[in-house]
């Protein structure tokens, strides 16, 4: 069925390949990705749409030499198809299986593990050094870069530094009016005028029509034409930013037609200095659901297409902590008008579009600029906002200044939410969120929350919008734990007790309580089992510190996060101030380690972390006591 797919054990034989065989590549690849999510979730709709562009690049560059960096990393499925891992494919994002992102470690054509926006153009930029003083400067260095993540301020950096450098860059602009949400900005709306220029997309097609009759390497009369392009482009867009900013600007292409990438590629490659090719691509090109909707079809749930129509699978039933995060953002706006919220382009991941819709003048999507989100909710919350910033854990590290001098420093009370926190199953190390506690906890003016079920989510969002400090509010991926019972009172630095024994502690911070209490109810018969809430990090609760530490002795902690400065540590710290007998605290959460990607089921079983492995625990430390 994939007759060209099923040969390529590399992405060499390519540059032997006629356009129409390219065409019939392009195809398996769209097949091979549709038929991906019958069974399972995957990025979808942005893989689509650079199926050609990715043909087209292995079939003019030689990337086991050249150097190609994907940035954001989740449009590479189809480079991983035509890089030798088409037996593999069916894998990915499986435990064990191919990584949902590049990895280095599965194939020498993938250079960095890319998960975050915006960080292809200074790679890309490093490696055209790097191999020039390394006396390898005939190596071609490629970034391809979405429209949605072009604004990012890191790239800005870059191109300033590629334009002061002078290396041989090609920055390749893969536009498709989208990030996962559709783009926002100032940026967006240049990137339109460039697309929809009619004078110069008439001009554009003549040069193409042009181009197909011209030699395509080497050829004096295909550089003159290139040369004449950019000055009339010049004349008749104006501003010219890019080239103001040092790079050449060729474009905009279309890129979906595989011949025409190929002119064009091939025109670019040996042009000195940085270049900048502008390619406009359709999300979920291929497949028309997702070109209508590329927005849900970016990762959509696994469905099965029936005559051209997706049927989802059935998935859990339980709401997810994004969810009560939501409903808990919408009505504290409902209730103060003072209240906004913020996301870094991620609208959709973050469930707000009802939020955008009932609030458009209190809901800002400022594009995929973490920083910049965080300093201006801190110039709101200067101006008597109750600013909340509502972004992945993963990604809120990139604003990690921000935090500091721009909420912190100023005791600003700026809300941070930060969805994903914990495991985050088949995305993988990229994308869990296991460092927030510790890179969170060490500021002063800071509080850290986590809830341990749903019911006291909305709790602790209105306690954190009442402080005058800012706060951190963490919860993961994952059906949210329903407990049915009224949550105790938000108390600054409080935990809740869930149950009371003698033998043993169960400390748990965040949305592991679930694991904690069947752990506990599997151990009825075997001992008595205190569990506890802990609820904040920072204040933690000194005095039910020292309580479950004289009252049990042996004590748990428990965290979805990483063990090296988390919420274990700040229960340590505690107990250590306050002078007490520490010996029979055990730790469990995230070692010194990076994890793999797997379903977070099967990861918390891996990291100790599951019901079985608490209880485990606790009857080991029961034998150390009888010992």
């Amino acid at each position: 069925m994939h007759e060209l797919l099923a040969q390529l054990d590399s992405a060499e034989p390519l540059k032997d390949y006629s356009v129409k065989q390219l065409d019939q590549l392009a195809d398996e690849i769209r097949d091979v990705l549709c038929n991906l999510l019958a069974t399972r979730t995957a990025h979808f709709a942005s893989n689509l749409g650079v199926v050609e562009l990715c043909i087209a690049l292995h079939s003019v560059f030689d990337f086991r030499s050249d150097r190609l960096i994907w940035d954001t990393g989740h449009q590479i499925y189809p480079h991983k198809l035509i890089t030798g891992r088409y037996s593999e494919f069916k894998t990915i994002r499986t435990k064990g299986g191919l990584m949902g992102y590049p990895n280095p470690h599965e194939s020498p054509y993938d250079l960095f593990m890319t998960g975050h926006a915006g960080c292809s153009v200074s790679t890309a930029l490093g490696l055209a050094s790097g191999d020039d003083l390394a006396g390898q400067s005939h190596r071609k260095s490629v970034a391809v870069i979405g429209d949605g993540a072009f604004p990012s301020g890191i790239v800005f950096e870059a191109m300033n530094n590629a334009g002061e450098l002078n290396k041989d860059l090609l920055m390749i602009l893969n536009d498709n009016e989208m990030s996962i949400c559709p783009r926002v900005g100032g940026v967006a709306r240049y990137l339109d005028r460039l697309r929809g220029n009619p004078f110069y997309t008439g001009l554009k097609q003549e040069v193409a029509r042009v181009l197909n009759h011209v030699p395509v390497f080497g050829d004096p009369t295909e550089r003159l034409l290139a040369q004449m392009k950019e000055g009339v482009k010049a004349g008749v867009l104006g501003g010219m930013m890019f080239e103001e900013l040092g790079f050449r600007y060729v474009g905009p292409i279309d890129g979906h037609d595989i011949g025409l990438l190929k002119k064009y590629l091939a025109m670019v490659k040996d042009l000195s200095g940085p270049v900048l090719l502008h390619v406009v691509t359709e999300k979920g090109r291929g497949y028309v659901p997702a070109e209508q909707d590329p927005v849900y079809f970016h990762t959509p749930p696994k469905f099965v297409d029936e005559g051209g129509k997706p049927v989802p699978a059935s998935g859990s039933s339980q709401p997810a902590y994004t969810n009560f995060a939501r409903d808990a953002i919408r009505d504290a706006m409902q209730r103060d008008e003072r209240v906004t919220v913020m996301t870094a382009a991620m609208c959709q991941g973050n469930k707000l579009e009802p939020v955008r819709e009932q609030f458009p003048d209190r809901f800002f999507d400022v594009g995929i600029c973490e920083s910049h989100a965080v300093a201006f909710a801190a110039g709101q919350c200067k101006a008597g906002m109750r600013p909340i910033v509502d972004i992945y854990s993963t990604f809120l590290q990139r604003s990690y200044d921000q935090i500091f001098q721009e909420a912190c420093l100023q005791k600003l009370p700026v809300v941070f939410m930060l969805d994903r926190a914990g495991l985050t199953g088949p995305d993988g190390p990229t994308h869990h969120g296991l460092f927030d506690i510790g890179y969170m906890r060490v500021f002063p003016n800071l509080t850290v929350m986590a809830p341990g079920y749903s019911e006291e989510l909305a709790p602790m969002l209105d306690y954190a919008l009442q402080s005058d400090v800012a706060t951190s509010l963490r919860y993961p991926k994952c059906s949210a734990l329903h407990m049915q019972r009224k949550p105790d009172p938000i108390e600054t630095g409080k935990a809740e007790y869930i149950q009371r024994g003698t033998d043993v502690a169960i400390v748990s911070f965040g949305a592991l309580l679930d694991q904690a209490l069947e752990a506990a109810k599997q151990l009825e018969s075997e001992m008595s089992v205190t569990v506890v809430n802990a609820r904040f990090a920072k204040p933690i609760d000194r005095e039910m510190v020292a309580e479950v530490i004289e009252s049990c002795g042996h004590v748990i902690t428990l965290e979805e996060g990483a063990l090296q400065g988390g919420f274990g540590s700040a229960f340590l710290e505690a107990a250590n101030d306050m002078h007490l007998d520490t010996r029979g605290i055990t730790r469990l959460g995230i070692p010194d380690m990076f994890v793999e990607h797997g379903e977070r089921e099967e990861l918390l079983h891996d990291l100790s972390l599951d019901a079985d492995a608490i209880k485990k625990a606790c009857r080991g430390i029961q034998s150390t006591v009888a010992v």
